[in-house]
């Protein structure tokens, strides 16, 4: 049995980012967590010190036979703003930071060429500022961040910021749209 590839995405709140790419079809797993800190087996409560260099992340496990990676980062550049640093609205710190954190050195040429193209073009009125290194020191969130858009859609949070996301999304890829 082959194994799926995995990448793991920081755009903000994991709630928001993990509300939209359940979604998404040819996403097989998605999975909240932290990454690219320096603590061992971080809570939340820590990573939301700001004091453990963690980022608030979703490992995406995905079919490459039905989206490809770069079909994904269309997505996250669509659902998440690459040019704030440290921050996706009123969430700010570096927790928050907008990251790419591949698993293999084919994923980071992908991800490398698409920024690249992305700059060059100009599609965001200032510099992408999106972190992009190999995954390392990844911890899955505690259980309750887990689907925590689907289990809590009339949560504040989620009627504010994680809702207008998925809306986004759904609008914007209709095709992508799991059904």
């Amino acid at each position: 049995m082959t194994t799926l590839p995995t990448i793991t995405l920081g755009g903000g709140c994991f709630w928001c980012t993990e509300a939209v790419f359940v979604q998404v079809r040819g996403v097989t797993d998605v999975e909240s967590g932290y990454s690219n800190g320096h603590v061992t087996q971080p809570s939340y409560e820590q990573v939301c010190s700001g004091t453990t260099g963690h980022n608030e992340v979703v490992r995406l496990t995905y079919d490459p036979t039905q989206i490809s990676l770069r079909e994904i980062l269309e997505i996250f550049f669509v659902i998440h703003d690459p040019t704030t640093l440290n921050r996706q609205g009123n969430d700010a710190g570096t927790q928050y930071r907008s990251g790419i954190y591949w698993s293999t050195s084919e994923q980071e040429k992908v991800v490398e060429h698409m920024l690249s193209e992305m700059n060059e073009a100009k599609l965001f009125n200032q510099p992408i500022v999106t972190e992009v290194q190999p995954l390392t020191n990844y911890w899955p969130a505690e259980d309750y961040h887990q689907d925590f858009f689907e289990r809590n859609p009339n949560q504040g949070y989620c009627v504010a910021v994680a809702g207008p996301k998925v809306a986004k999304f759904r609008k914007t890829f209709t095709d992508r749209v799991r059904h």
